[in-house]
């Protein structure tokens, strides 16, 4: 019987062993599942292509309810051990938040017990498959764990909102679920939750608000936020089963029958005191307040936001935020204290449940250099020109290059040309209303076919614009065509979903890490039913130079300026004094607030905005750069990174030779340097259109002169290496070796090839494999083409 079993895939052990242990151990259907899906695959892009890498699944978890899963199981054929497989299922029970951990082969399981520490036992322990623990027992054990009475353990275990949709949570939206329950549930009254854009923010705070408001912990909720937008869409969408217990405050309107509130900060705050209708409500009216996108001003102490969060004190408070914001005068982390929950940019990339980006970085001759007018020069308008140097942050706020917007325009153009997709959703970044208007009239000139087709190909979308902010909708929405393109200044900056957006221009000069953030953030969503699963940065004004910064995608960090008398030693941030008590190194300032603004912006000190139309402007430098696997943007030549990642696996060319030729697919080769991050499409740009990924490797990597596809398919002619087969045998070959040269080694691979003319000429793949004595014949055949193929 061992024997046997042995022989068994892991399947068979799942099927056969592993879940009558657990249907035994009284599991029920809706608590065991199989082949849970964790991450989506990181989208990897060659060129203009994408692929997905590999899905995490973890076997099994199993749930105590939905939403809320307790254990991880992991298992293994036969051939390996009991433990084999508990480190991988330890690094899933960290996704899912989970204490128990088991591994087995069919035999028995491996028992590892996070609260052992806590509660007493063994931490790991093996056990035989009929002692799996029951549900009631590893429920009892994860409530004594987090300390439950059975008041907060009501709390906690309430359930999910569901409905026909189905929609289930991905991995980090329970965590950051639960924990957020677990938190209020617990007492705690301040609550910051911290997740990229595009990770689902909105659909966390519903299901937050339903369990809290479902179990009777909260009655009274307002969710704020600061942008109309934001409230409206948050009304239609995930807050729709709220219904009628749900209101949006609107023209200065009070009306407390109900239980849900939305409502926009400025709408019940106001320079008057009569403006101030928020104070029409008791302060314990509220008893929860969800702030969306919190880094906007809910923790500045001289905003209306914290005026509304004062007065209503006595409430729990959640904030919701891509970009925790740590300056000199606000603190996110100071107010709401550490975050619960954390999920980055970088992971939600590393999951694939958000867009890599590649970054076109163009550089002009007058940012690098500046320009000085000569003396007396007038600007367009007859307004004689100040006599200085103007360089970058002047352009687009004091001095208007207009030959410098031209050609920014024109590279705008010019990309969504070449990449075969002027339809794509784009959006340009530019320093003011102004500045966007004028790059609208650009694109629009130089776009002339299709805004004849449809005036609202290019639109200015800015605040102070009726029309352009009416079209915001239109935009946004995936099934809508027109806009386009959108020029904007900071209306689109933040809060925007704009899902199929695939070209973020950067003609704004962004000095705020949380500002970059939030504008990179209009590009990360995927949706793969529109072909949208990377997006395209290009960036005129050096703003992806943040990327460089160590904070650009790190754990949020409080910021703390020690005053003259006061401790050096920052205090904990959930009772300390306020942050930025004293002197301000200005090295660790906020360049967007006021007091660190640029002194040539007009808003800190207005001055004439000078026009110039004839002075030229040409690039000095234009590159790509690519989002790494090591989730770093890369920043050196193409060709120097290759080697690097190469040599990472392969030391020598002799390593390298011997593991191609050894590979019974080649194309499982390519696919692994893929996922180790070479870019083999951008590389064959470089280094020639015919040279496949094998040539590009030996060059790059190890210096080996490149041959290409066809080089190496006449090479194999004149061996006539195949004369010991039959005619058409050979003919067969000879087929194959002309899609090599045309197509590339993965069609000699590819047995569904034999079905494609002309070689469906030549019969079924049945008639066609008899030609070479049979599958063995025609597997050593192709085996032998490659060998000659790759001889060289």
């Amino acid at each position: 019987m061992q024997e046997d079993k042995k022989k068994l895939s892991e399947e068979d052990i799942c099927l056969r062993y592993l879940t009558p242990a657990l249907e035994g151990a009284g599991w029920d259907k809706a608590q065991i599942r199989r082949s849970y899906t964790l991450t989506a695959g990181r989208v990897i892009v060659r060129g203009k292509l994408q692929t997905r890498g590999e899905k995490k699944f973890a076997d099994y978890v199993l749930f105590h309810k939905h939403g809320q899963p307790l254990a991880v199981v992991e298992a293994k054929d036969n051939a390996h051990s009991v433990g084999s497989g508990m480190q991988q299922a330890l690094g899933y029970a960290e996704m899912l938040d989970v204490p128990f951990v088991f591994s087995s082969n069919g035999d028995r399981f491996l028992f590892h017990d996070a609260t052992a520490a806590a509660l007493g036992g063994i931490m790991e322990e093996e056990i035989a498959l009929d002692r799996f623990p029951s549900p009631d027992f590893l429920f009892d054990r994860w409530r004594r764990f987090k300390g439950l009475d059975a008041r907060t353990e009501r709390i906690v275990t309430q359930d999910y909102h569901t409905d026909l949709s189905a929609k289930v949570p991905r991995y980090y939206q329970m965590q950051a679920i639960n924990r957020a329950v677990e938190a209020a549930a617990s007492g705690q009254d301040r609550i910051l939750l911290v997740m990229a854009t595009g990770t689902g923010k909105t659909f966390v705070a519903f299901q937050i608000i339903w369990r809290l408001w479902k179990s009777g912990l909260k009655k009274r909720i307002l969710f704020l936020a600061d942008r109309n937008i934001l409230v409206d869409q948050t009304r239609t969408n995930d807050f729709k089963p709220f219904g009628k217990v749900m209101t949006k405050i609107a023209g200065r309107k009070v009306d407390k029958s109900y239980e849900v509130y939305l409502s926009l900060y400025q709408a019940v705050t106001g320079t008057e005191e009569e403006q101030n209708i928020y104070k029409e409500f008791s302060p314990d009216f509220f008893d929860l307040i969800v702030v969306d996108e919190c880094h906007r001003g809910s923790a500045n102490e001289a905003k209306a936001w914290h005026e509304i969060l004062d007065y209503f004190s006595a409430a729990t408070q959640i904030g919701l935020t891509a970009t925790p914001k740590e300056t000199k005068d606000v603190s996110n982390l100071a107010y709401f204290g550490e975050p619960v929950f954390t999920y980055s940019l970088k992971q939600g990339i590393e999951d694939g449940f958000l867009a890599p980006y590649k970054v076109v970085r163009i550089d002009f001759d007058k940012d690098l250099e500046g320009w000085r007018p000569e003396a007396g020069k007038l600007d367009k308008h007859g307004v004689e020109i100040e006599d200085r140097v103007y360089n970058q942050r002047d352009f687009d706020r004091t001095l208007v290059l207009e030959k410098r917007t031209r050609l920014v325009a024109e590279k705008v153009t010019r990309f969504l040309k070449e990449s075969g997709d002027r339809l794509a959703k784009t959006i340009v970044f530019c320093d003011d209303i102004d500045h966007a208007e004028r790059m609208r009239q650009e694109l629009v000139n130089l776009n002339a076919d299709l805004a004849a087709k449809n005036p609202k190909y290019v639109m200015r979308i800015t605040g102070d614009n009726d029309e352009g902010k009416k079209e915001l909708d239109n935009f946004i929405d995936p099934e809508v065509r027109y806009p386009v393109i959108a020029t904007t200044s900071k209306l689109m900056s933040t809060g925007v979903d704009a899902q199929t957006c695939k070209l973020i221009v950067l003609d704004q000069r962004i000095q705020s890490m949380t500002d970059f953030k939030q504008i990179i953030g209009r590009g990360t969503r995927i949706r793969e039913d529109h072909d949208k699963l990377w997006f395209t940065i290009m960036d005129f004004k050096k703003a992806t130079e943040l990327f460089a910064d160590p904070n650009f995608d790190g754990d949020p960090v409080q910021i703390y300026f020690p005053p003259e008398s006061g401790p050096i030693v920052p205090p904990d941030v959930a009772d300390g004094p306020p942050v930025g008590v004293g002197e301000d190194p200005s090295h660790l300032s906020d360049p967007s607030h006021p007091s660190h603004s640029d002194p040539s912006d007009p808003a800190h000190h207005p001055r004439q905005k000078y026009v110039v139309d004839d002075v030229r402007v040409s690039v000095v430098a234009e590159r790509v750069q690519y989002y790494g696997a090591d989730g770093k943007l890369i920043t050196e030549s193409l060709k120097d990174y290759t080697k690097k990642r190469v040599k990472t696996r392969y030391a020598s060319l002799d390593s390298f030779l011997k593991t191609w030729t050894g590979a019974d697919r080649k194309r499982a080769i390519i696919e692994e340097l893929e996922q180790q991050g070479v870019f083999f499409e951008a590389l064959a740009d470089e280094v020639g259109k015919e040279v496949e990924p094998f040539d590009l490797v030996c060059h790059v990597a190890f210096g080996a002169p490149p041959l290409t596809r066809r080089e190496r398919a006449e090479n194999v002619k004149k061996r006539h290496y195949w004369e010991r087969f039959g005619e058409q045998a050979r003919a067969v070959l000879g087929v194959l070796l002309e899609k090599y040269a045309v197509e590339g080694i993965e069609n000699i691979e590819d047995p569904s090839v034999l079905n494609v003319k002309p070689l469906s000429d030549f019969g079924t793949p049945v008639e066609i494999v008899k030609l070479f004595g049979g599958k063995d014949g025609f597997d050593t055949a192709i085996r032998e083409l490659e060998h000659e193929i790759y001889s060289a």
